[in-house]
């Protein structure tokens, strides 16, 4: 009894686990309800298909060095043959017409090959190192794309939803003006013109909202897609106001470096891959050079069942090398393609280093430009509030007209919209500044 006891204990801690690990596991996928910025970059970076195909690509590319530079290695292979003469071969000897061979024969033969010299396969080692440098470079370049387009993808739900968020308080105080609207003209105070303007402000804001929910909608659908979330699941964005004000600042007295730039890092990558690319035509008239060595079992014999009850073996080592003398101009023509290719790529440099400083300038001129429209607007947000809880006391009092209340809410509805607006274009403007510069994070 003691013995089942712990032998049920111990299958029911196995589960346990196995359900636990399987969790664990499954987390990326089914847990991710309400997210951070931070959580939604993470995600994306583990999940988003484009980063997984590089990584794929990376590992490609490690096997492909590996098939390469496995000619480096003996080669070893065996053969064998057996054959059957229905009728001898005769050749004519000493005058005689003489019937030759065995009637029943077979080898097997074991070949060994070691390459000594190949300027194919000492292009392959001299590329491995520069090949897997090019190929990291791809990936942190697909991730770097990921976590701007996601961070810009979350920056829009986030206006969107704030868009949402002042609509459904300009709702709340368009429905308070048309009550008081309403109140005044039962009362005899003021004409249907006011609460029938208040009522047309009210339907046009009704529709507004429709259209922004609808609009979150389409835009989270499109953060999924870019996180490789999975689209039936809920997600909810967290965030904090007062963090995102903080995470506006960024030092615009940061000097450019094109090299810290990923697209130029990969650009350099491959013009040294392509000069060792010259550096192989150059040289690819010194002569290959390879090892050999075979050993063969010979079997002869007239009776097909007695065939392999003796053998004759034989051995032989040797060196196998081979010299290009002339090839049709082929060499000097790939050599002189892969000098034009190195040209090329310099161009490629030039030309992206100057890609790179207009981007660098526009993304300073936009971030400045949208961090002093939302230091601004901060300030008409506070000012349109106290203008409308001003105006609108004083409508209930009598002293200003509804058209005056409309105004106020107007130019409070716009105030945090433009407020908004522009808090969420400078995150995102910093976020290009940071890639301009190549300093964007993608550590989550």
């Amino acid at each position: 009894m003691k013995k089942s006891f712990y032998q049920i204990l111990a299958i029911i801690s196995s589960c346990f686990l196995s359900t636990s690990l399987f969790a664990q596991v499954k987390s990326d996928t089914s847990s991710l309800s309400t997210v951070s910025l931070q959580q939604c970059i993470g995600f994306a970076l583990r999940n988003q298909p484009v980063t997984r195909q590089a990584s794929l690509d990376e590992q490609i590319n490690e096997r492909n060095i590996g098939i390469a530079l496995a000619d480096w290695l003996p080669q070893v292979s065996a053969t064998g043959n057996a054959q059957h003469y229905f009728q001898m071969p005769v050749t004519y000897f000493n005058n005689n017409f003489v019937t030759s061979g065995a009637q029943n024969s077979s080898t097997l033969s074991l070949q060994a090959n070691q390459v000594i010299y190949n300027s194919t396969v000492a292009l392959a080692a001299r590329t491995s190192k520069y090949s897997r440098e090019y190929y990291k470079e791809n990936t942190l370049s697909s991730q770097i794309n990921v976590v701007s387009d996601v961070s810009k993808a979350f920056y829009d739900v986030l206006l969107s939803q704030k868009q949402l968020s002042i609509i459904n308080e300009d709702i709340i105080r368009l429905q308070r003006s048309l009550k008081d609207a309403y109140a005044q003209y039962q009362g005899g105070i003021v004409d249907k013109i006011d609460y029938k303007q208040a009522t047309i402000a009210l339907n046009n804001e009704l529709s507004s909202r429709k259209q922004s929910e609808e609009a979150i909608h389409s835009k989270i659908a499109y953060l999924k897609q870019i996180m490789g979330f999975a689209p039936e699941k809920p997600m909810q964005l967290a965030y904090d106001s007062t963090q995102l004000e903080r995470e506006t600042l960024i030092d615009t007295n940061q000097v450019l470096d094109v090299n810290n730039r990923i697209e130029y890092k990969l650009l350099s990558t491959q013009k040294t891959l392509q000069n060792l690319n010259v550096d192989y035509y150059k040289w690819n008239f010194l002569p290959s050079v390879s090892a050999f060595g075979n050993y063969n079992l010979a079997y002869f014999n007239p009776h097909l069942q007695d065939l392999y009850t003796r053998s004759f073996p034989n051995s032989l080592v040797g060196l196998n090398f081979s010299i290009p003398i002339f090839q049709g101009t082929k060499r000097l023509q790939n050599l002189s393609k892969a000098k034009l290719q190195v040209e090329r790529a310099d161009l490629d440099l030039i030309n992206t280093r100057n890609v790179i400083s207009t981007q660098y300038t526009q993304a300073l001129a936009g971030y400045k430009s949208n961090y002093n429209e939302y230091k601004i607007l901060k300030q008409n947000v506070e000012l349109a509030k106290d203008v409308y809880n001003v105006v609108s006391l004083q409508y209930r009092e009598g002293i200003k007209t509804y058209l005056n209340v409309i105004n106020a809410q107007s130019d409070l509805r716009t105030s945090e919209l433009n407020y908004y607006n522009a808090l969420f274009n400078v995150l995102s403007t910093k976020i290009d500044l940071q890639k301009s510069l190549g300093t964007l994070s993608i550590q989550y």
